[in-house]
Parts: C-alpha cells; sequence; structure tokens
C-alpha cells in the first residue's frame, strides 16, 4: 500500500510542476497538452531565453569596450545569422524559414513556423517604438496572435507571434526590413536568408 500512496504522489507532484512550467511558457511553445509536448516547449525556450542572454552580454560587452559616446555617423543596416547556419531549420517536422535585420539601433528576426510568423526585436527603450511596430504590422495586414514584452535594464525585447494569411505576398525579408525601418529612418537595404 505504501508503494501506491508513494507513487501517487509522484505522479502528483510531477502533474503540478508541468502545470508550473506550462503556466511560465508562452503558448506557442507547446505544441499539445502531453509532458513529453510541454518539456520540448520548455527546452526550446530555454534555449531562447540563453540566445537572448547571450546577445545582451555581447551588446553590454561591446557597449563597455566603446569609445566614449560622441558625435557618430550612422552606421548602415547590416545582417546578423542566427546560430542556425541553414537556410531551412526543421523542428518537429515543421521546416522554418527566417531572416534578421539588424542595425546599431535594434536586432530584428523573423521566421515562419508553419502557418505563422515568430517576430522578436532587441533594442533599447524606445517610448512610443511598440506602437509603431503594431502599426507596421496592422499596415501590412497581418494579425497578431500573442505578444510579449520582456526588459532587462534599458533593453527591451518585444516577441510577437503573427498570424500569416493566405493573401500574404511579403517575404520574411521583407517583414524584418520594414520592421527595421520603424526603428530609424534609414533606407539602407538589409536582406538575407539565414
Amino acid at each position: 500500500m505504501s508503494h501506491i500512496a508513494v507513487e501517487r504522489n509522484r505522479r502528483r507532484q510531477m502533474n503540478e510542476n508541468l502545470k508550473v512550467l506550462r503556466s511560465l511558457t508562452p503558448c506557442f511553445y507547446i505544441k499539445r497538452g502531453d509532458q513529453a509536448s510541454i518539456i520540448a516547449g520548455v527546452i526550446e525556450f530555454i534555449k531562447e531565453l540563453h540566445l537572448v542572454l547571450q546577445s545582451l552580454e555581447a551588446k553590454k560587452r561591446r557597449k563597455s569596450l566603446s569609445p566614449s559616446p560622441g558625435p557618430s555617423t550612422p552606421r548602415p543596416l547590416q545582417l546578423s545569422p542566427t546560430p542556425e547556419s541553414t537556410p531551412f531549420i526543421t523542428h518537429n517536422n515543421f521546416k522554418e524559414l527566417g531572416a534578421c535585420c539588424n542595425s546599431p539601433v535594434a536586432d530584428v528576426e523573423a521566421r515562419i513556423c508553419g502557418s505563422n510568423v515568430m517576430l522578436r526585436t532587441i533594442s533599447k527603450r524606445i517610448p512610443g517604438q511598440i506602437v509603431k511596430i503594431i502599426n507596421v504590422l496592422e499596415k501590412l495586414s497581418f494579425e497578431i496572435l500573442h505578444l510579449n514584452i520582456s526588459t532587462m535594464q534599458d533593453t527591451v525585447l518585444y516577441s510577437f507571434v503573427i498570424k500569416i494569411g493566405l493573401e500574404c505576398q511579403l517575404s520574411v525579408e521583407d517583414l524584418a526590413l520594414e520592421v527595421q525601418k520603424s526603428f530609424t529612418s534609414s533606407d539602407v537595404l538589409c536582406i538575407n536568408e539565414i
């Protein structure tokens, strides 16, 4: 009898912990409600958080190594590949196509996943910037399914899940460029596949 009670208690604790993990993870990372999917989604989310942390640490290092602030000319937009080096990234039998468009002001990444686009921007806090990004997305007729805003000191990460309409003719490269333009007035071309 005591073995049955111990096992029942273990399962109850496991289910409670899975509920907590599921509540802490954005819904688009978890495809189904089974234990394996929840754990896989949490792992993917943690990997992404590590990438964001590495990016923020690199920016902090660059900032601490840069010379004292003074008048400078704006640098042109540049592409920065994400850790994956192939144009098509496969996760759970879905092919993903993505693009980055980075500048001194902001890093923008757009990635297609199934019938959705995952769009992420990292920048310093700019008052009203979220409204500008939403206006760009609405102008391009995208439907925002989910928005997550994360901040750390003066840096902000906006993560969008956007529904792709059947009539959409915009590439992920063009989307990343249009969102990047909302951060800066520069019209320098910055398109590339990852």
